[in-house]
């Protein structure tokens, strides 16, 4: 049984890279499960508009076009801040957390982040970066029972994700790490100023972009 879980992953990593499938996440399947259910509109990348994708790259991943799944760099920079006793930042690219969130469980565990590499190594090889960014902006939770960007824009500000303004779709990008405690349509002072960050380098993501426009 142990082995099937396992196995899992890999045997659908391939389907998930057809265009038609539409993945949902562990925690859409823990809300089937007990009842609760959520609400998620599937929405093809190209009717989500650049401003949610741009942003949502530039806050959670924006060397994500250029990685292979893993981003060394900064994974190296977390390890050595661990080994010296320092507060450490998360690492995870958006294939990382993509994987994460179709595959793995939340919370912080050590083991699902040594989990996450190998997966995300092998979902980025198999899937496109288009794709993938498709996948992730589908499935991510934008607060309780409500997965991907369509759903989240529309409960948030009411209006279809491709109509948010630059401000609007920044505020949704830094409410990614912590949607449960975070709310775009009333942010606090720390989340706007992150997110006027966020919108200068969206509108400036150039060649980071390439690989999703």
């Amino acid at each position: 049984m142990m082995v099937v879980i396992a196995l899992l992953p890999l045997a659908l990593t391939p389907l998930y890279a057809v265009p038609f499938v539409r993945p949902v996440s562990m925690l859409m399947m823990a809300d089937l499960v007990t009842l609760r259910g959520f609400d998620r509109q599937w929405t093809p990348i190209d009717d989500l508009g650049n401003r949610i994708v741009h942003s949502v790259m530039m806050s959670e991943d924006g060397q994500f076009c250029g990685h292979r799944g893993v981003d060394w760099g900064e994974l190296t920079v977390v390890i050595e801040d661990f080994r010296a006793g320092e507060p450490t930042r998360g690492a995870s690219t958006i294939p990382m957390q993509t994987v994460k969130n179709l595959f793995l469980w939340n919370g912080r565990s050590y083991l699902r982040k040594l989990l996450e590499i190998p997966l995300a190594i092998y979902f980025d090889l198999l899937v496109p970066k288009r794709r993938i960014m498709e996948i992730y902006l589908n499935i991510a939770e934008w607060g309780p029972g409500i997965y991907g960007a369509e759903a989240a824009s529309q409960h948030y500000f009411g209006k279809p994700v491709r109509e948010l303004t630059r401000r609007q779709a920044a505020l949704m990008a830094v409410t990614l790490p912590n949607p449960r405690l975070r709310n775009p349509a009333r942010p606090s002072r720390s989340m706007s100023r992150v997110a006027a960050i966020v919108e200068r380098r969206a509108a400036q993501a150039g060649s980071y972009s390439a690989c999703v426009d």
